[in-house]
């Protein structure tokens, strides 16, 4: 799906989004060290900072993002460490939007035209013309989360909800997660390549 004609995100909008630092101090109140881990595990190789900032200096490249969430979604506070490191590296102006509170911008950028899937990130050149966008998670954690459900299968929900949580943690903390911060850097900088290189 692509934004709408009129867009709710005028530049004034957009500027009025938190900035990272503004929306871990005032609206992360759930899963602050998730956020805080993510965010010092995240690691931008010159290689993709070198790429994405070359992408940034193109004169419709993407200078602006948007990213919508809340706290307590795990593919939030994976992933919105991830965008914050991207826009880091590559020099991007970025806010922050919580999706409750913003359910018409939210409504511009749905999964597949009908889910309210999170994060949702979408890019904008420097005078805010819409470039693109990306939501939730990269394929390749879409295709490997049928093996991490596998982790929970025959665990009770009260039961074992100790054993769970550990599991939850040990996977959160392990090399799958590591290894989709990475995909996620990897296919945002093409998606960003493919639009705009």
């Amino acid at each position: 799906m692509t934004q709408q004609k009129e867009s709710v995100v005028t530049p004034e909008r957009f500027e009025s989004g938190l900035t990272w630092q503004q929306y871990f101090a005032d609206r992360v109140v759930r899963n602050r060290e998730k956020f805080q881990y993510n965010y010092d595990e995240t690691h931008i190789g010159e290689d993709d900072a070198a790429a994405l900032r070359a992408l940034v200096a193109l004169p419709d490249g993407p200078a602006k993002v948007l990213v919508l969430g809340e706290d307590w979604c795990p593919d939030v506070f994976r992933g919105l460490p991830v965008i914050v490191r991207i826009a880091e590296a590559a020099g991007m102006e970025l806010r922050v939007f919580p999706r409750d509170d913003n359910l018409d911008i939210m409504n511009e950028f749905l999964n597949h035209g009908e889910h309210q899937s999170i994060p949702a990130v979408v890019f904008y050149t420097r005078d805010h013309g819409y470039i693109c966008h990306w939501i939730e998670r990269p394929a390749k954690a879409n295709a490997e989360m049928g093996e991490v459900q596998k982790l929970f299968a025959g665990l009770d929900r009260e039961k074992d909800r100790d054993k769970m949580r550990d599991l939850n943690n040990e996977f959160q903390t392990g090399p799958v997660w590591a290894s989709w911060r990475e995909a996620t850097v990897k296919e945002i900088r093409a998606l960003l390549k493919e639009k705009c290189g």
